[in-house]
């Protein structure tokens, strides 16, 4: 996929899974029953034992159906290591100034984190194409209202503190979209192979997505 086309399946879908588990197992399963539910953008963290092969199972199981990228990524090694393995993305806890540079050279989108407004305008300015507002459950949707203010050219997705309840409040403030870690991928329902939890959750966090978009529009 080129970038521009990564980028707007992204945007489009609205939800970025964060995949985290302390098993790998399963976890094939886990991104087919999320597309099942309509999440179709799913990030598979370094902290998931043998990560690399991992995205690399996942990449052949469900190929372009997906935007699949790779999450917890600290460095440009790691990162290169993911889009040589299938990954269209990649996402950090934090600003690696070579890990942007990486994404950029080979045309993938980068996701990097950061907090306070000099990170985020730092991210930006490396060539971010969404900075990831982390740990966003900090200052919840109020404080990326208040970032956007100042900042409203800066596409930001909130991660930490998502989940269904506060998922509408995140897109009003102004996140172009939203990382949802274990209120989506629910780690009890991981370990069991409840692949349905996870498609009804996914299908509830997209409902809210499609919803708030509607009326956004509508409103105009």
């Amino acid at each position: 996929m080129t970038h521009s086309t990564i980028l707007q399946r992204i945007l489009d879908g609205g939800i970025v899974a964060v995949v985290r588990s302390d098993s790998p197992d399963q976890l094939v399963g886990v991104v087919e029953a999320l597309a099942e539910g309509g999440v179709t953008a799913a990030e598979i963290t370094f902290t998931v034992p043998d990560a690399v092969e991992v995205i690399r199972a996942v990449h052949k199981a469900l190929g372009d159906s997906i935007v699949l990228g790779a999450g917890s990524v600290l460095d440009s090694e790691t990162a290169r290591a993911a889009l040589l393995a299938g990954a269209e993305y990649i996402v950090g806890p934090s600003t690696n100034l070579d890990v942007i540079r990486l994404c950029k050279r080979y045309g993938k989108v980068v996701m990097p984190g950061a907090l306070t407004p000099t990170e985020v305008v730092t991210a930006w300015e490396a060539g971010a194409d969404i900075v990831k507002i982390f740990p966003s459950d900090l200052g919840g949707p109020s404080y990326i209202k208040a970032l956007r203010a100042p900042l409203p050219q800066i596409r930001m997705m909130p991660t930490g503190g998502v989940d269904l309840s506060t998922a509408e409040t995140f897109l009003k403030a102004g996140a172009c979209c939203l990382g949802v870690g274990s209120s989506l991928v629910e780690p009890k329902a991981v370990a069991s192979g409840d692949f349905e939890r996870i498609s009804e959750l996914a299908r509830q966090f997209r409902a809210i997505v499609r919803k708030f978009r509607d009326e956004a529009v509508g409103g105009k």
